[in-house]
């Protein structure tokens, strides 16, 4: 008896969308209606790969060129695939992941200006055919959605901003702009979601566009 393929969910957004706050809300949505699934996230998700996220996202005292960003995030995402992705995936399990190829497109592409050709190369490599079924781009004004970071980080103790979370409003402008070109372009697989919302409202959105998918009841 062959096992049906789990639903392979993204979840996009610049920082202070609300991304882990829905996705602990998916996660519950789906344990409600009995559905075996994982929640990860890019860069990360395994042991090795979570490293990978170090090299990527800690400032170490030495430069980290555009290429080096772009090849560490591929390694990664192709740790990622191999060890935790689709062994899931083939298992029947859905896979929730908190960003994937698309933030590569908007935070390299856009925002380093790293060349898309560049990018797509380097998706087909490590990825070959697989892609999303479901990408979910939480989208805020930039202003708004960097004011809500600002809330989020200065509760947290110890905190320090990562190689990203240091960037000016231009970069998270050019990033937001990538991701909604993006979704514009793909709109069988990415549905626009409005985070401006509450909490319970951005969560209703998001379990429309699995009903409208014929995911869930």
């Amino acid at each position: 008896m062959s096992i049906e393929p789990g639903r392979f969910l993204t979840i996009e957004g610049i920082e202070g969308v609300g991304k882990s706050t829905q996705l602990a809300r998916i996660s519950a949505s789906l344990s409600e209606r009995g559905i075996a699934h994982v929640l990860t996230r890019e860069p990360g998700g395994t042991p090795l790969a979570e490293k990978i996220r170090d090299l990527v996202l800690t400032a170490h005292g030495e430069g980290l060129p555009d290429a080096a960003e772009l090849l560490l995030m591929f390694a990664a995402r192709a740790v990622h695939l191999k060890n935790l992705i689709e062994p899931n995936l083939a298992a029947g399990r859905w896979v929730v992941c908190d960003r994937f190829t698309d933030a590569t497109y908007a935070y390299q592409g856009a925002g380093r200006g790293v060349a898309e050709d560049r990018i797509r190369q380097l998706e087909s490599l490590v990825q070959g055919t697989r892609r999303p079924d479901l990408t979910l781009l939480l989208d805020l004004p930039v202003q708004a959605a960097l004011k809500r970071a600002q809330r989020r980080n200065a509760g947290r103790a110890h905190f320090e901003a990562d190689r990203f979370e240091v960037q000016r409003a231009e970069f998270f402008e050019r990033v937001r702009g990538a991701y909604l070109k993006r979704a514009a372009a793909e709109t069988a697989r990415m549905v626009v979601i409005d985070a401006g919302r509450t909490a319970e409202e951005v969560t209703a959105q998001i379990l429309a566009a699995l009903r409208a998918k014929s995911w869930i009841s």
